[in-house]
Protein backbone atom coordinates (compact mmCIF):
# COMPACT_ATOMS: atom_id res chain seq x y z
CA UNK A 1 0.00 0.00 0.00
CA UNK A 2 1.46 3.34 -1.09
CA UNK A 3 2.13 5.70 1.81
CA UNK A 4 -0.27 8.60 2.07
CA UNK A 5 1.28 12.05 1.81
CA UNK A 6 -0.46 14.77 3.81
CA UNK A 7 0.71 18.01 5.35
CA UNK A 8 -2.08 18.12 7.94
CA UNK A 9 -2.34 15.77 10.90
CA UNK A 10 -5.34 13.64 11.85
CA UNK A 11 -6.09 16.01 14.73
CA UNK A 12 -6.04 19.03 12.40
CA UNK A 13 -8.37 17.39 9.89
CA UNK A 14 -10.81 16.21 12.58
CA UNK A 15 -10.85 19.70 14.05
CA UNK A 16 -11.51 21.19 10.60
CA UNK A 17 -14.65 19.04 10.24
CA UNK A 18 -16.23 20.29 13.45
CA UNK A 19 -17.65 23.65 12.24
CA UNK A 20 -18.70 22.54 8.75
CA UNK A 21 -20.03 18.97 9.00
CA UNK A 22 -23.40 18.16 10.53
CA UNK A 23 -22.92 15.99 13.60
CA UNK A 24 -24.99 13.01 12.48
CA UNK A 25 -22.11 10.59 13.13
CA UNK A 26 -19.63 10.10 15.96
CA UNK A 27 -16.69 8.52 14.11
CA UNK A 28 -13.63 7.06 15.71
CA UNK A 29 -10.73 9.56 15.70
CA UNK A 30 -8.92 8.08 12.71
CA UNK A 31 -8.63 9.87 9.34
CA UNK A 32 -8.35 7.32 6.52
CA UNK A 33 -6.45 8.40 3.43
CA UNK A 34 -5.70 5.17 1.58
CA UNK A 35 -6.90 1.57 1.57
CA UNK A 36 -6.13 -1.74 -0.11
CA UNK A 37 -7.72 -5.11 0.57
CA UNK A 38 -8.30 -5.51 4.30
CA UNK A 39 -6.03 -2.64 5.36
CA UNK A 40 -6.48 1.12 5.61
CA UNK A 41 -3.92 3.82 6.22
CA UNK A 42 -4.39 7.17 7.93
CA UNK A 43 -2.96 10.53 6.93
CA UNK A 44 0.10 9.97 9.10
CA UNK A 45 0.90 6.58 7.58
CA UNK A 46 -0.43 4.36 10.38
CA UNK A 47 -2.00 1.10 9.16
CA UNK A 48 -5.15 -0.51 10.53
CA UNK A 49 -6.85 -3.83 9.89
CA UNK A 50 -10.43 -3.08 8.85
CA UNK A 51 -12.75 -5.35 10.85
CA UNK A 52 -15.91 -3.38 9.99
CA UNK A 53 -15.85 -3.32 6.17
CA UNK A 54 -18.19 -0.36 5.91
CA UNK A 55 -21.02 -2.24 7.67
CA UNK A 56 -20.67 -4.91 4.92
CA UNK A 57 -20.40 -2.42 2.04
CA UNK A 58 -16.80 -3.63 1.61
CA UNK A 59 -17.45 -7.38 1.59
CA UNK A 60 -14.84 -7.75 -1.17
CA UNK A 61 -12.29 -5.52 0.53
CA UNK A 62 -11.06 -2.09 -0.42
CA UNK A 63 -10.44 -1.55 -4.13
CA UNK A 64 -10.92 -5.15 -5.25
CA UNK A 65 -9.07 -5.36 -8.61
CA UNK A 66 -12.00 -6.81 -10.57
CA UNK A 67 -14.37 -4.15 -9.27
CA UNK A 68 -11.94 -1.29 -9.85
CA UNK A 69 -11.33 -2.54 -13.38
CA UNK A 70 -15.06 -2.70 -14.09
CA UNK A 71 -15.52 0.85 -12.81
CA UNK A 72 -12.59 2.19 -14.86
CA UNK A 73 -13.88 0.54 -18.04
CA UNK A 74 -17.30 2.06 -17.55
CA UNK A 75 -15.95 5.50 -16.63
CA UNK A 76 -14.34 5.63 -20.05
CA UNK A 77 -17.66 4.91 -21.78
CA UNK A 78 -20.76 6.21 -19.99
CA UNK A 79 -21.66 7.09 -16.42
CA UNK A 80 -25.21 8.45 -16.30
CA UNK A 81 -28.23 8.57 -18.59
CA UNK A 82 -31.02 8.68 -16.00
CA UNK A 83 -33.89 6.29 -16.61
CA UNK A 84 -35.25 8.70 -19.23
CA UNK A 85 -33.30 6.52 -21.66
CA UNK A 86 -32.16 2.91 -21.77
CA UNK A 87 -28.51 2.10 -21.17
CA UNK A 88 -26.55 -0.88 -22.39
CA UNK A 89 -25.56 -2.22 -18.94
CA UNK A 90 -28.78 -2.30 -16.98
CA UNK A 91 -30.70 -5.21 -18.51
CA UNK A 92 -27.86 -7.72 -18.09
CA UNK A 93 -27.19 -6.58 -14.53
CA UNK A 94 -30.85 -6.99 -13.61
CA UNK A 95 -31.07 -10.39 -15.29
CA UNK A 96 -27.95 -11.74 -13.58
CA UNK A 97 -28.99 -10.35 -10.18
CA UNK A 98 -32.43 -11.94 -10.50
CA UNK A 99 -30.81 -15.27 -11.40
CA UNK A 100 -28.40 -15.05 -8.46
CA UNK A 101 -31.26 -14.55 -6.01
CA UNK A 102 -33.79 -16.90 -7.58
CA UNK A 103 -36.36 -14.16 -8.18
CA UNK A 104 -37.80 -12.50 -11.29
CA UNK A 105 -37.58 -8.72 -11.43
CA UNK A 106 -35.27 -5.96 -10.20
CA UNK A 107 -35.97 -2.38 -9.17
CA UNK A 108 -32.55 -0.64 -9.06
CA UNK A 109 -31.99 2.14 -6.55
CA UNK A 110 -28.96 3.68 -4.82
CA UNK A 111 -29.00 3.38 -1.04
CA UNK A 112 -30.31 0.77 1.34
CA UNK A 113 -32.88 3.17 2.76
CA UNK A 114 -34.16 3.83 -0.77
CA UNK A 115 -34.61 0.10 -1.28
CA UNK A 116 -36.62 -0.15 1.96
CA UNK A 117 -38.76 2.87 1.07
CA UNK A 118 -39.35 1.38 -2.39
CA UNK A 119 -40.39 -1.96 -0.90
CA UNK A 120 -42.89 -0.23 1.39
CA UNK A 121 -44.49 1.52 -1.59
CA UNK A 122 -44.58 -1.67 -3.65
CA UNK A 123 -46.06 -3.71 -0.78
CA UNK A 124 -48.83 -1.17 -0.23
CA UNK A 125 -49.60 -0.98 -3.97
CA UNK A 126 -49.70 -4.78 -4.12
CA UNK A 127 -52.02 -4.90 -1.10
CA UNK A 128 -54.52 -2.55 -2.77
CA UNK A 129 -54.38 -3.92 -6.30
CA UNK A 130 -53.84 -7.64 -5.69
CA UNK A 131 -54.90 -8.49 -2.13
CA UNK A 132 -57.86 -6.09 -2.10
CA UNK A 133 -57.06 -4.15 1.08
CA UNK A 134 -59.27 -1.02 1.30
CA UNK A 135 -57.54 2.21 0.24
CA UNK A 136 -55.12 3.68 2.77
CA UNK A 137 -55.66 0.81 5.23
CA UNK A 138 -52.58 -1.31 4.46
CA UNK A 139 -50.31 -2.25 7.36
CA UNK A 140 -46.78 -3.63 7.47
CA UNK A 141 -45.54 -5.70 10.41
CA UNK A 142 -41.94 -5.17 11.52
CA UNK A 143 -39.70 -6.35 14.36
CA UNK A 144 -38.56 -4.46 17.44
CA UNK A 145 -34.87 -3.47 17.50
CA UNK A 146 -34.89 -3.34 13.70
CA UNK A 147 -32.60 -1.21 11.58
CA UNK A 148 -33.80 -0.45 8.05
CA UNK A 149 -32.46 3.10 7.66
CA UNK A 150 -33.14 6.57 9.01
CA UNK A 151 -35.60 8.26 6.66
CA UNK A 152 -38.74 9.75 8.22
CA UNK A 153 -40.92 6.80 7.26
CA UNK A 154 -38.37 4.22 8.37
CA UNK A 155 -37.77 5.75 11.80
CA UNK A 156 -41.55 5.74 12.20
CA UNK A 157 -41.27 2.00 12.90
CA UNK A 158 -37.93 2.03 14.70
CA UNK A 159 -37.70 1.30 18.43
CA UNK A 160 -34.43 3.25 18.71
CA UNK A 161 -35.35 6.47 20.46
CA UNK A 162 -32.12 8.14 19.34
CA UNK A 163 -33.27 7.75 15.75
CA UNK A 164 -36.85 8.86 16.53
CA UNK A 165 -36.82 11.60 19.12
CA UNK A 166 -37.50 15.01 17.63
CA UNK A 167 -38.44 13.76 14.15
CA UNK A 168 -42.22 13.27 14.39
CA UNK A 169 -44.98 13.25 13.35
CA UNK A 170 -44.47 9.70 12.14
CA UNK A 171 -45.85 7.75 9.22
CA UNK A 172 -48.72 5.46 10.22
CA UNK A 173 -49.37 1.93 8.99
CA UNK A 174 -46.81 -0.14 10.88
CA UNK A 175 -47.11 -2.71 13.67
CA UNK A 176 -44.08 -3.65 15.76
CA UNK A 177 -43.71 -7.11 17.30
CA UNK A 178 -40.81 -8.75 19.16
CA UNK A 179 -38.17 -10.29 16.90
CA UNK A 180 -37.93 -14.08 16.85
CA UNK A 181 -41.49 -14.48 18.19
CA UNK A 182 -43.78 -16.29 15.75
CA UNK A 183 -46.79 -16.18 18.08
CA UNK A 184 -46.58 -12.37 18.34
CA UNK A 185 -46.18 -12.12 14.59
CA UNK A 186 -49.23 -14.30 13.97
CA UNK A 187 -51.31 -12.15 16.31
CA UNK A 188 -50.28 -8.95 14.49
CA UNK A 189 -51.07 -10.12 10.94
CA UNK A 190 -54.63 -9.55 9.73
CA UNK A 191 -56.57 -8.84 6.56
CA UNK A 192 -54.96 -5.39 6.24
CA UNK A 193 -51.40 -6.72 6.34
CA UNK A 194 -49.52 -6.04 3.13
CA UNK A 195 -46.20 -7.48 4.27
CA UNK A 196 -43.92 -8.63 7.04
CA UNK A 197 -40.58 -6.79 6.82
CA UNK A 198 -37.66 -8.38 8.68
CA UNK A 199 -33.89 -8.62 8.78
CA UNK A 200 -32.95 -12.33 8.63
CA UNK A 201 -30.20 -11.34 11.10
CA UNK A 202 -30.51 -8.04 12.95
CA UNK A 203 -27.21 -6.24 12.38
CA UNK A 204 -27.45 -2.94 14.22
CA UNK A 205 -29.08 -4.68 17.18
CA UNK A 206 -25.84 -6.61 17.70
CA UNK A 207 -25.90 -9.40 15.06
CA UNK A 208 -28.98 -11.04 16.57
CA UNK A 209 -29.59 -14.45 14.98
CA UNK A 210 -33.12 -15.88 15.27
CA UNK A 211 -33.87 -19.41 16.42
CA UNK A 212 -33.64 -22.17 13.84
CA UNK A 213 -37.00 -22.40 12.12
CA UNK A 214 -38.04 -18.79 12.71
CA UNK A 215 -37.56 -17.68 9.11
CA UNK A 216 -39.24 -20.84 7.85
CA UNK A 217 -42.14 -20.04 10.17
CA UNK A 218 -42.35 -16.47 8.86
CA UNK A 219 -42.43 -17.76 5.31
CA UNK A 220 -45.19 -20.28 6.10
CA UNK A 221 -47.22 -17.72 8.05
CA UNK A 222 -47.08 -15.05 5.33
CA UNK A 223 -48.14 -17.55 2.69
CA UNK A 224 -51.03 -18.78 4.83
CA UNK A 225 -52.16 -15.25 5.70
CA UNK A 226 -51.82 -13.97 2.14
CA UNK A 227 -49.22 -11.26 2.70
CA UNK A 228 -45.68 -10.66 1.46
CA UNK A 229 -42.44 -11.59 3.19
CA UNK A 230 -39.82 -8.87 2.66
CA UNK A 231 -36.29 -9.84 3.70
CA UNK A 232 -33.92 -6.93 4.31
CA UNK A 233 -30.52 -8.40 3.39
CA UNK A 234 -28.77 -5.06 2.97
CA UNK A 235 -26.22 -5.99 5.65
CA UNK A 236 -26.61 -9.77 5.84
CA UNK A 237 -26.62 -10.54 2.12
CA UNK A 238 -24.07 -11.09 -0.63
CA UNK A 239 -21.78 -13.59 1.06
CA UNK A 240 -21.48 -12.17 4.56
CA UNK A 241 -22.99 -15.16 6.40
CA UNK A 242 -21.46 -17.91 4.27
CA UNK A 243 -24.37 -18.02 1.82
CA UNK A 244 -25.30 -15.60 -0.92
CA UNK A 245 -28.30 -14.67 1.24
CA UNK A 246 -28.86 -15.22 4.95
CA UNK A 247 -32.35 -16.64 4.27
CA UNK A 248 -30.66 -19.52 2.45
CA UNK A 249 -29.62 -20.98 5.81
CA UNK A 250 -33.26 -22.07 6.09
CA UNK A 251 -33.86 -22.51 2.33
CA UNK A 252 -36.38 -19.66 2.43
CA UNK A 253 -37.28 -17.60 -0.64
CA UNK A 254 -38.96 -14.28 0.26
CA UNK A 255 -41.41 -12.43 -1.98
CA UNK A 256 -39.20 -9.35 -1.93
CA UNK A 257 -35.49 -9.12 -1.21
CA UNK A 258 -33.68 -5.89 -0.34
CA UNK A 259 -30.01 -5.57 -1.28
CA UNK A 260 -27.50 -2.75 -0.95
CA UNK A 261 -24.11 -1.97 0.59
CA UNK A 262 -21.91 -4.75 -0.87
CA UNK A 263 -23.82 -4.56 -4.17
CA UNK A 264 -21.86 -1.39 -4.92
CA UNK A 265 -18.53 -3.13 -4.36
CA UNK A 266 -17.31 -0.36 -2.06
CA UNK A 267 -17.17 1.97 -5.06
CA UNK A 268 -20.60 3.50 -5.70
CA UNK A 269 -23.95 3.34 -3.88
CA UNK A 270 -26.06 0.56 -5.43
CA UNK A 271 -29.20 -1.02 -4.01
CA UNK A 272 -32.05 -3.06 -5.38
CA UNK A 273 -35.44 -4.50 -4.66
CA UNK A 274 -35.60 -7.98 -6.17
CA UNK A 275 -38.99 -9.67 -6.23
CA UNK A 276 -41.48 -11.94 -7.89
CA UNK A 277 -42.87 -10.64 -11.17
CA UNK A 278 -46.43 -10.35 -9.85
CA UNK A 279 -45.17 -8.17 -6.98
CA UNK A 280 -42.89 -5.67 -8.71
CA UNK A 281 -45.23 -5.80 -11.69
CA UNK A 282 -47.68 -3.51 -9.86
CA UNK A 283 -45.45 -0.50 -10.60
CA UNK A 284 -46.26 1.59 -13.65
CA UNK A 285 -44.29 4.43 -15.28
CA UNK A 286 -44.31 7.59 -13.19
CA UNK A 287 -45.26 5.93 -9.90
CA UNK A 288 -41.72 5.54 -8.61
CA UNK A 289 -38.24 6.50 -9.75
CA UNK A 290 -34.69 7.63 -9.08
CA UNK A 291 -32.44 9.75 -11.26
CA UNK A 292 -29.38 7.69 -10.42
CA UNK A 293 -31.04 4.32 -9.85
CA UNK A 294 -29.76 1.84 -12.43
CA UNK A 295 -27.19 4.22 -13.90
CA UNK A 296 -24.57 2.61 -16.19
CA UNK A 297 -21.68 2.95 -13.74
CA UNK A 298 -23.70 1.38 -10.93
CA UNK A 299 -24.88 -1.41 -13.22
CA UNK A 300 -21.33 -2.15 -14.36
CA UNK A 301 -20.01 -2.36 -10.80
CA UNK A 302 -23.07 -4.32 -9.65
CA UNK A 303 -22.55 -6.79 -12.48
CA UNK A 304 -18.94 -7.30 -11.40
CA UNK A 305 -20.14 -7.97 -7.84
CA UNK A 306 -22.61 -10.57 -9.12
CA UNK A 307 -19.84 -12.23 -11.12
CA UNK A 308 -17.67 -12.51 -8.00
CA UNK A 309 -20.53 -14.10 -6.08
CA UNK A 310 -21.39 -16.52 -8.87
CA UNK A 311 -18.07 -18.30 -8.28
CA UNK A 312 -19.05 -19.19 -4.70
CA UNK A 313 -15.54 -18.31 -3.51
CA UNK A 314 -16.60 -15.61 -1.07
CA UNK A 315 -19.40 -17.63 0.41
CA UNK A 316 -16.91 -20.48 1.04
CA UNK A 317 -14.40 -18.09 2.59
CA UNK A 318 -17.03 -16.68 4.94
CA UNK A 319 -18.01 -20.19 5.99
CA UNK A 320 -14.46 -21.44 6.54
CA UNK A 321 -13.14 -18.31 8.22
CA UNK A 322 -16.33 -18.08 10.22
CA UNK A 323 -15.13 -21.17 12.08
CA UNK A 324 -11.88 -19.35 12.93
CA UNK A 325 -13.89 -16.36 14.15
CA UNK A 326 -16.21 -18.44 16.33
CA UNK A 327 -13.37 -20.54 17.76
CA UNK A 328 -11.35 -17.42 18.59
CA UNK A 329 -14.29 -15.70 20.27
CA UNK A 330 -15.12 -18.86 22.22
CA UNK A 331 -11.62 -18.71 23.71
CA UNK A 332 -12.36 -15.19 24.98
CA UNK A 333 -15.64 -16.00 26.71
CA UNK A 334 -15.02 -15.51 30.41
CA UNK A 335 -11.93 -13.42 29.66
CA UNK A 336 -13.72 -10.13 29.12
CA UNK A 337 -16.26 -11.45 26.63
CA UNK A 338 -19.66 -12.29 28.12
CA UNK A 339 -20.94 -13.95 24.96
CA UNK A 340 -21.27 -13.54 21.23
CA UNK A 341 -23.45 -14.32 18.23
CA UNK A 342 -21.79 -15.22 14.94
CA UNK A 343 -22.70 -16.44 11.50
CA UNK A 344 -20.13 -16.54 8.75
CA UNK A 345 -17.79 -13.56 9.02
CA UNK A 346 -20.19 -11.55 11.14
CA UNK A 347 -20.31 -11.38 14.92
CA UNK A 348 -21.81 -9.32 17.71
CA UNK A 349 -19.55 -9.50 20.76
CA UNK A 350 -20.83 -8.60 24.22
CA UNK A 351 -17.99 -7.18 26.31
CA UNK A 352 -18.17 -7.29 30.09
CA UNK A 353 -19.07 -3.68 31.00
CA UNK A 354 -16.35 -3.62 33.67
CA UNK A 355 -13.88 -3.45 30.77
CA UNK A 356 -15.62 -0.46 29.20
CA UNK A 357 -18.36 0.56 26.81
CA UNK A 358 -18.39 -0.60 23.22
CA UNK A 359 -17.09 2.80 22.21
CA UNK A 360 -14.19 2.60 24.66
CA UNK A 361 -13.25 -0.90 23.49
CA UNK A 362 -13.40 0.30 19.86
CA UNK A 363 -11.04 3.16 20.65
CA UNK A 364 -8.59 0.84 22.42
CA UNK A 365 -8.62 -1.52 19.44
CA UNK A 366 -8.05 1.44 17.10
CA UNK A 367 -4.96 2.43 19.05
CA UNK A 368 -3.68 -1.13 18.54
CA UNK A 369 -4.32 -1.01 14.78
CA UNK A 370 -7.72 -2.74 14.51
CA UNK A 371 -10.90 -0.93 13.44
CA UNK A 372 -14.31 -2.08 14.72
CA UNK A 373 -17.48 -0.25 15.72
CA UNK A 374 -19.78 -0.52 18.68
CA UNK A 375 -23.53 -1.04 18.48
CA UNK A 376 -25.26 -0.58 21.83
CA UNK A 377 -23.85 -0.54 25.35
CA UNK A 378 -20.77 -2.75 25.52
CA UNK A 379 -21.42 -4.68 22.30
CA UNK A 380 -19.06 -4.45 19.35
CA UNK A 381 -19.55 -5.95 15.92
CA UNK A 382 -16.99 -7.68 13.77
CA UNK A 383 -17.54 -7.80 10.01
CA UNK A 384 -14.21 -7.97 8.20
CA UNK A 385 -13.92 -8.07 4.41
CA UNK A 386 -14.48 -11.57 3.08
CA UNK A 387 -10.96 -11.32 1.63
CA UNK A 388 -9.34 -11.39 5.08
CA UNK A 389 -6.80 -14.15 5.69
CA UNK A 390 -6.87 -16.58 8.57
CA UNK A 391 -3.70 -15.05 9.99
CA UNK A 392 -5.15 -11.53 9.83
CA UNK A 393 -8.33 -12.69 11.54
CA UNK A 394 -6.44 -14.49 14.29
CA UNK A 395 -4.27 -11.41 14.69
CA UNK A 396 -7.32 -9.20 15.21
CA UNK A 397 -8.71 -11.59 17.81
CA UNK A 398 -5.33 -11.55 19.52
CA UNK A 399 -5.51 -7.76 19.73
CA UNK A 400 -9.00 -8.01 21.23
CA UNK A 401 -7.65 -10.38 23.86
CA UNK A 402 -4.79 -7.97 24.52
CA UNK A 403 -7.03 -4.96 25.16
CA UNK A 404 -9.28 -7.04 27.43
CA UNK A 405 -6.44 -8.42 29.55
CA UNK A 406 -4.46 -5.22 29.89
CA UNK A 407 -4.34 -3.84 33.44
Amino acid sequence: MTAAVHTRSSADLISAEEPVLAHNYHPLPVVVAHAEGTWVEDVEGRRYLDMLAGYSALNFGHRHPALIEAAHRQLDRLTLTSRAFHNDRLAEFAQRLAQLTGLDMVLPMNTGAEAVESAIKVARKWAYEVKGVPADRATIVVAAENFHGRTTTIVSFSTDETARTGFGPFTPGFRIVPYNDLAALEAAVDDTTAAVLLEPIQGEAGVVIPDEGYLTGVRELTRRKGCLFIADEIQSGLGRTGRTLAVEHESVVPDMLLLGKALGGGIVPVSAVVARRDVLGVLRPGEHGSTFGGNPLAAAVGMAVVELLETGEFQRRATELGVVLRDGLSELVGKGVLGFRARGLWAGVDIDPVFGTGREISERLMREGVLVKDTHGSTIRLAPPLTITGDELRGALGVLEKVLTRD
